[in-house]
């Protein structure tokens, strides 16, 4: 186990919980439950399927890079629409400077 694994792992983390947030906080309160479970859910089932070391699907890695950056873009995007544009950027920039660092690891 690396850095760069510990950092990755946090993304992922971070990513799931922003989506988590973003889904309790950015509707009214019926669909404010139903989107604070589901984005959160969607995400680590995606992630579960095509990304995870364990994945279900053995994909080409070209399939998984966009799998996984769909899950932080989507998460960056949350930032943004939470009025914390900043936090989005920075996240976005660390979350795939380590995914690109991760994935020619994995690659190599």
């Amino acid at each position: 186990m690396t850095a760069v694994d510990v950092i990755a792992f946090l993304c992922e983390i971070i990513a799931f919980a922003t989506l988590a947030l973003w889904g309790f906080t950015m509707w009214a309160f019926p669909w404010n439950v139903v989107a604070g479970i589901a984005a959160p859910v969607a995400a680590i089932l995606a992630w579960a399927l095509f990304v995870s070391p364990r994945a279900v699907f053995d994909v080409h890695p070209f399939v998984r890079a966009i799998v996984e950056l769909l899950v932080y873009a989507s998460a960056m995007v949350a930032w943004w629409m939470m009025g914390n544009a900043w936090i989005g950027l920075a996240f976005g920039l660390v979350a795939v400077t380590v995914g690109v660092i991760a994935g020619r690891r994995r690659l190599s």
